[in-house]
């Protein structure tokens, strides 16, 4: 069993730390009302006053239901002053002004993370404060966070835990019962779910890291999932300084 006051302890250091490094004057995250987020807002708000989670439900019902709920209890948990951005009219509008009918999923469902990020950036830079990530190792592994949207970040205090441990953390940190519970979504279309999306759970992904033994069809959903996004892990190609 982790000590999760000490892994507490050393991530508010870190933060700080980078805080510190940066001259930033604060912090802001994306608060989806997710258990990721939600460690994300408990981290932040002890390493600083200075830190903002922003709600930005956009189009989804259940941004505007469920996550959103979830959200303020986090916020209020933890003492993080919140801003509701409201993104769907943006969305529609992109939508219209790109003029070329969108009918890819992966086209469509990506618009509301680059927005998100457009969206945390732009309040940094206004308030002189440091975009947090909110990603899991789990989810990096398996590249499921999209590109210049939820990757997006100055820094990650969560990003080398497993879904699992994030799960312990929150646990240990009191995070609000429903928020720990609910199945893990990326909100982006109506009934979605990580796992289901995937086509494998996050234990047989945390299993895998661990070098434990999971099901051949795991085995190759996790080996697929990752050989495909490591574009997403680098930065892009640049002429001339590619072998």
């Amino acid at each position: 069993m982790r000590n999760w006051q000490q892994e507490k302890e050393k991530r508010v250091a870190f933060i700080r730390k980078m805080l510190e490094k940066s001259g930033a004057k604060g912090v802001v995250f994306g608060n989806s009302g997710g258990k990721d987020s939600a460690l994300v807002a408990a981290l932040c708000s002890a390493a600083t006053e200075n830190v903002l989670g922003v709600m930005m439900p956009c189009a989804s019902k259940r941004n505007f239901g469920e996550d959103l709920e979830d959200a303020k209890k986090v916020a209020e948990k933890y003492g993080v002053p919140s801003l509701v951005v409201d993104l769907t009219e943006v969305r529609a509008s992109l939508l219209s002004a790109i003029g070329i009918p969108l009918q890819k999923n992966a086209a469509i469902s990506n618009i509301a993370p680059r927005l998100r990020m457009t969206t945390l950036y732009a309040i940094g830079a206004e308030k002189g404060y440091l975009v947090a990530g909110t990603g899991n190792k789990s989810e990096r592994y398996m590249g499921y966070f999209t590109k210049f949207g939820d990757g997006g970040c100055d820094f990650n205090p969560i990003a080398d835990l497993t879904a699992g441990e994030i799960f312990d953390f929150l646990s240990f940190l009191g995070a609000p019962e429903h928020v720990i519970r609910k199945a893990p979504s990326a909100g982006l279309f109506e009934g979605q779910t990580d796992e289901t999306e995937m086509g494998v759970t996050y234990k047989e992904i945390d299993g895998y890291l661990a070098g434990e033994k999971v099901s051949a069809e795991a085995e190759s959903i996790i080996k697929r999932y990752h050989a495909a996004s490591l574009h997403k892990m680098t930065m892009p190609a640049v002429y001339e300084e590619e072998d």
